[in-house]
Formats: structure tokens, C-alpha cells, sequence
């Protein structure tokens, strides 16, 4: 079998053990929450993006292309910054609404062109180069890309858009 199939059939797999495991133990348990409470979990993963660095780190993975390994490794980087200051504003909850709103607009939008990229530059035929790296796209990304699903829903969700207009109500008196 070919490295870029073996690629994308990890890949595939990657979203379905992790929609298996999410939906049996992480999504009750995140649907239960408070919308704070939520957000700041999945903003506590998102915090450690900053790994994604390693892709432009010498010596660690193997020759891939810049175009890919640039852009997706500063992108997680943004990413992981923004999820940092959602957490580090949460008793300021203007603030912090924006960098989950920020975190997660950032951190979809680089998932997504990363694919764009990784398919234009050929990255699945390369997978070897990725090394021990290999696990970010397979386990990591995965889990990343299906929790700024959920933020997103967590955020459009009826009761929450209720909590924030009482909040709104709240500040204004």
C-alpha cells in the first residue's frame, strides 16, 4: 500500500475513533457544562497548539515543504496564543468571548487550509517525512477539528445566546 493511501485512510480513521470516543464521553459531559465552562475546556486543548511549531523545527521532521510547514506551523502557533488569552481572560467576559471567538474562527480556518495545502504540495505522498510528527495529523488534528465544531455549535446553541442577552441585561444596569 502506498504512503499516501495508508495517509489518508489514518487520517479517516483518526475522525472516526475520535467521533466514537467523543460522543461516548467528552460531548455529554461538555453538553452538560455552562457555556464558560465548555469553552475554557475546549480552549485548555486548543492551548497547546503551540506544538505545532515543531513543523518548522530543524532536525525534527523530515524535508516538507515550506509552503505547508510555514503556514501550519504559525497557524497553530495563532491559534494556541489566542487560546491562551480566552483562558487568561475568563473573569473578563467581553474579552474572553472574543478569543474563543477568535481561537476558534483562526483554528478551523488553519485546519482547513492546511488540508488545502498539504494536497496541493503533495503532503500525503510525503507522510514519511513527517517522522514522529505523523501523530499530529492522525490523533491531533482531528480531535482539534471537531472540538471548534462544537465551540462553534456550543456558541450558537439557544440557551447560550439566552445567558449572554441576561449577562448583556446584567452589565447594563
Amino acid at each position: 500500500m502506498s504512503p499516501e493511501t495508508l495517509f489518508r485512510i489514518h487520517l479517516v480513521l483518526g475522525y472516526v475513533a475520535w467521533l466514537l470516543c467523543f460522543g461516548a464521553y467528552i460531548w455529554p459531559r461538555l453538553n452538560s457544562m455552562d457555556g464558560v465552562e465548555a469553552q475554557r475546556a475546549i480552549a485548555t486543548l486548543h492551548s497547546f497548539r503551540f506544538f505545532g511549531l515543531v513543523f518548522i523545527l530543524p532536525g525534527v521532521v523530515g524535508n516538507l515543504p515550506a509552503a505547508f510547514a510555514t503556514f501550519a506551523a504559525y497557524g497553530d502557533f495563532a491559534t494556541g496564543l489566542l487560546a491562551m488569552l480566552a483562558l487568561l481572560t475568563v473573569r473578563i467576559r467581553p474579552l474572553f468571548w472574543l478569543f474563543v471567538v477568535a481561537f476558534n474562527l483562526v483554528g478551523a480556518a488553519d485546519i482547513i487550509i492546511d488540508y488545502y495545502h498539504a494536497n496541493q504540495v503533495g503532503l500525503p505522498a510525503l507522510a514519511g517525512e513527517l517522522g514522529a510528527t505523523y501523530a499530529i495529523p492522525i490523533i491531533y488534528v482531528p480531535l482539534l477539528m471537531i472540538t471548534h465544531v462544537v465551540a462553534f455549535y456550543l456558541l450558537m446553541r439557544p440557551q447560550f445566546r439566552a445567558a449572554r442577552a441576561l449577562a448583556r441585561d446584567t452589565a447594563d444596569r
